[in-house]
C-alpha cells in the first residue's frame, strides 16, 4: 500500500496531495518503509543465487537507502558521466549539423544573382532598372541555375513571391512545433521523435530538387521546416537526460556545437558549389541526413526518464543496466515496483494543457517565450541583415558562423558557473547596446566605418548566440520531466517566430537602419529583462513530476519570505 501511495503522487502531470510538501512524513515513511525490508532480509538465511531474470535486481545493497530521485539513481548507478553516455550524447548532438544546414540554406539558394549589360546603347550596370530594360539588353553573370530567382524569373517579382520560400520554411516550423512538439512527451518519446524529425527533414531536402516552380519549392520548404521543428528541442532533451547534473549543461552544450558545425559547413559547401546548380546543395545536404536517420534508429537509446514517468519500468531499466559499468553492485530502487500495473495516462495534448493551468508553470513558459522571441529576431535577423552591410556573403556567414564557437565555449565552460538568470539577463543586454550602436553609425554619416560596423554586428550575434544557448539550459531545469519537452518546444517556438518577422524588418531597414537594428537591439535588450521574475536553478535537481516543481517552488518561495523577515 505504501509503494502505491508513492506511485499516486509520482504520477507526471498529476495534481498535488495535501500533504505532498510534508517532508517529515515522506522521510518517516521511507524509514518504515525500508526498515521493514531490512528486517525480512535479516530473517533469511541463506541468499538465493544470482538469477539473470530481467524483473530481478542485479545486487541488492541492504546498507544503504536506495536514491530518492532519477538524478541520485543515474549517478549513483552508472556515474554522472561516462563513455557510453559521451557517445550517446555526441550522436544526439550531431542531428544540429543538419539542422543548421536546413536553415540557413537559403542564403545560398535564393539571393538574386549579380547582373551585367550586354547593350551599351540602352543599358548601364549602375543605373539601369532590370525590370524595364528588355531581355537582350542585359546578362547574368552567372548560369541562371545558380539561384531560384534566376532559374525561374523572379528578379521583376514581388517581395512576397521571393520571401515566400523562406517565411514558409519558418511558418513550417512554427506549426511542426505545435503540432509534434507534445508527442515526444506523450506516445513517441524523444528518439522516435527525433528519427521521425529527421527523417522528414531529408525526404522534402531531396524532393526539392526536383522542384519545377516555385510554388512547389515553397511547399517542400513548409514541409522541410515542419519536420525540423523538433530536432533541436528532441536533441537537447535526449542528450542530457541521461547524465547527471554535474555534466547537464556541458553535455547540453554539445547539441549547440552541432549547429555551429552545420552552419560553417555550408558556406564552405555552397562556396565549392559555386558556379553550378541551386539542386545540388539540396542534394549534398539531404543524403548525409537520411544516413543519419539510420544511425539514429539504430543506435540512440531512449531516454530512461521518459520511458520511467510513462511507467515502461522495465524498458528503462534494460537501458540503464545497458550503459551502467560492468562493477555496478547496487539494486535500482524502482524495480521492486513493478508489480503496479497502474500508469500515468496522458494524452497528446496533456502536457500544455498542464503548463497552461500550472500558474507558476504558465509565469515561467510565458517568461522564457518572451524573452526567446528577443533573441530570435537577433538570432535569425543579423545574418540576413549583412546584405545592409555591403559584405560578401560567403565571408559572413562564414563569420557569423564562426561566433557560435566562442558562445558555445564560454557557455561551456562557464554554465556551472554562471547564475542562469544574471547570465541570460547581461547577454540580451550587451546584446541590445550593440545593435542599436549599429543603427547610430548609420545615422552619424562616417565614412569607412563599415569594420567597425562588422565589430557591432558579430558582437551582437554573439550574444544572440550565448543568450540562446544559456535559456535552453535553462529552460531544461525550470520544468520538470513530464512536460520539459513541451516547454523547451515552445521556447523554440518563440524563437522562431522571432525569425519570422525579422526578414520584415531587414527589407525595411535597407531605406531605415531603425526598422532592423534599431528594433533588434531594442526588442532583445528590453524582452531579457523579463528573466528577473524567474527563479534561479544552478546545481538544482531536476525534477520528473508537476508535483515535486511545485512543492519545490514553494519551499523556495517560503525560505525567500523567511529571509526577507529576518
Amino acid at each position: 500500500m505504501k509503494f502505491q501511495e508513492k506511485k499516486k503522487s509520482s504520477l507526471p502531470c498529476g495534481k498535488v496531495k495535501n500533504n505532498f510538501c510534508n517532508k517529515s512524513r515522506t522521510k518517516d515513511s521511507l524509514h518504515q518503509m525500508f526498515s521493514a525490508r531490512q528486517e525480512q532480509e535479516k530473517k533469511v538465511e541463506t541468499p538465493e543465487p544470482f538469477m539473470a531474470e530481467p524483473t530481478r535486481p542485479l545486487l541488492t545493497d541492504s546498507n544503504s537507502l536506495p536514491p530518492r530521485s532519477l538524478d541520485e539513481t543515474i549517478e549513483r548507478y552508472i556515474g554522472s558521466f561516462g563513455w557510453a553516455q559521451f557517445l550517446q550524447a555526441t550522436l544526439v548532438s550531431f542531428s544540429g549539423v543538419f539542422d543548421a544546414q536546413q536553415t540557413f540554406i537559403s542564403v545560398f539558394t535564393d539571393f538574386e544573382p549579380t547582373w551585367h549589360c550586354t547593350e551599351s546603347d540602352s543599358c548601364h550596370d549602375s543605373l539601369s532598372n532590370i525590370c524595364i530594360l528588355p531581355k537582350t539588353a542585359w546578362s547574368w553573370d552567372l548560369s541562371p541555375h545558380v539561384s531560384v530567382i534566376s532559374e525561374w524569373s523572379l528578379q521583376c517579382s514581388g517581395s512576397f513571391v521571393k520571401g515566400l520560400p523562406e517565411s514558409s520554411f519558418f511558418v513550417g516550423c512554427l506549426i511542426g512545433g505545435l503540432v509534434l512538439s507534445t508527442l515526444a512527451d506523450s506516445s513517441m518519446g524523444r528518439k522516435n521523435m527525433l528519427f521521425l524529425s529527421c527523417l522528414i527533414m531529408s525526404i522534402s531536402a531531396m524532393l526539392t530538387v526536383f522542384s519545377p516552380n516555385v510554388w512547389v519549392y515553397a511547399f517542400l520548404r513548409f514541409v522541410n521546416g515542419f519536420g525540423r521543428a523538433t530536432v533541436g528541442t528532441c536533441a537537447l532533451v535526449l542528450s542530457t537526460e541521461l547524465v547527471g547534473k554535474k555534466w547537464r549543461g556541458r553535455v547540453g552544450i554539445m547539441s549547440f556545437f552541432g549547429f555551429m558545425l552545420g552552419f560553417l559547413s555550408l558556406p564552405a559547401m555552397a562556396y565549392i558549389n559555386r558556379g553550378n546548380s541551386w539542386r545540388v546543395l539540396y542534394l549534398w545536404t539531404s543524403v548525409p541526413t537520411m544516413v543519419y536517420c539510420v544511425m539514429v534508429r539504430f543506435f540512440v537509446c531512449e531516454s530512461p526518464r521518459w520511458l520511467f514517468v510513462r511507467g515502461r519500468r522495465e524498458e528503462a531499466i534494460s537501458i540503464l543496466k545497458r550503459v551502467a559499468s560492468s562493477d555496478v553492485a547496487m539494486s535500482l530502487p524502482f524495480e521492486e515496483q513493478e508489480n503496479i500495473d497502474e500508469k500515468p495516462s496522458v494524452n497528446i495534448y496533456a502536457a500544455m494543457k498542464v503548463l497552461v493551468e500550472k500558474r507558476w508553470a504558465l509565469k515561467r513558459l510565458s517568461t522564457v517565450m518572451v524573452v526567446a522571441f528577443g533573441i530570435g529576431l537577433v538570432y535569425y535577423g543579423m545574418p540576413l541583415a549583412l546584405s545592409n552591410l555591403d559584405f560578401n556573403v560567403y565571408m559572413s556567414a562564414a563569420f557569423n558562423a564562426l561566433m557560435d564557437l566562442p558562445a558555445n565555449l564560454i557557455t561551456l565552460f562557464l554554465v556551472d558557473k554562471l547564475s542562469r538568470r544574471n547570465a541570460l539577463i547581461g547577454f540580451t543586454a550587451l546584446g541590445g547596446v550593440s545593435s542599436v550602436l549599429i543603427f547610430a553609425l548609420q545615422n552619424l554619416r562616417i565614412n569607412n566605418h563599415g569594420a567597425l560596423q562588422l565589430v557591432l554586428e558579430l558582437m551582437s550575434y554573439f550574444c544572440a548566440c550565448s543568450a540562446f544557448n544559456v535559456e535552453m539550459i535553462y529552460t531544461i531545469e525550470l520544468f520538470p520531466t513530464c512536460v520539459r519537452n513541451s516547454a523547451i518546444a515552445m521556447a523554440r517556438q518563440a524563437l522562431v517566430l522571432g525569425g519570422v518577422f525579422s526578414p520584415v524588418m531587414v527589407a525595411a531597414g535597407r531605406k531605415n537602419g531603425v526598422w532592423s537594428f534599431g528594433l533588434f537591439g531594442l526588442a532583445i535588450g528590453l524582452l531579457g529583462l523579463f528573466t528577473v521574475g524567474l527563479p534561479e536553478t544552478r546545481g538544482s535537481d531536476l525534477c520528473d513530476t508537476m508535483d515535486e516543481e511545485e512543492c519545490r517552488d514553494r519551499r523556495s518561495n517560503n525560505d525567500m519570505a523567511s529571509s526577507v523577515i529576518a
